[in-house]
């Protein structure tokens, strides 16, 4: 299922660099590959209290929680 480089720069530091042009605060995520692609991507840059990924439901569910009330 993981294939590791050879050659070049490794794909989740290339993926990162591609996002991160835009200086996100948050980069949502749809799968668990790429969850963990990118989260590495920050983790190399050093970058875990700049930026954050989260799944996409994550942000829904943020976005529609109304004052204390829990779903």
């Amino acid at each position: 299922m993981w294939k590791e480089e050879k050659e070049g720069t490794r794909i989740n530091q290339k993926r990162f660099d591609q996002i991160n042009a835009a200086a996100p605060r948050t980069m949502a995520v749809g799968c668990p590959f790429c969850m963990t692609m990118l989260g590495d991507g920050i983790k190399a840059k050093q970058l875990e209290e700049k930026v954050q990924t989260l799944d996409v439901m994550e942000i829904v569910d943020k976005a529609t929680r109304s004052g204390d009330a829990e779903a």
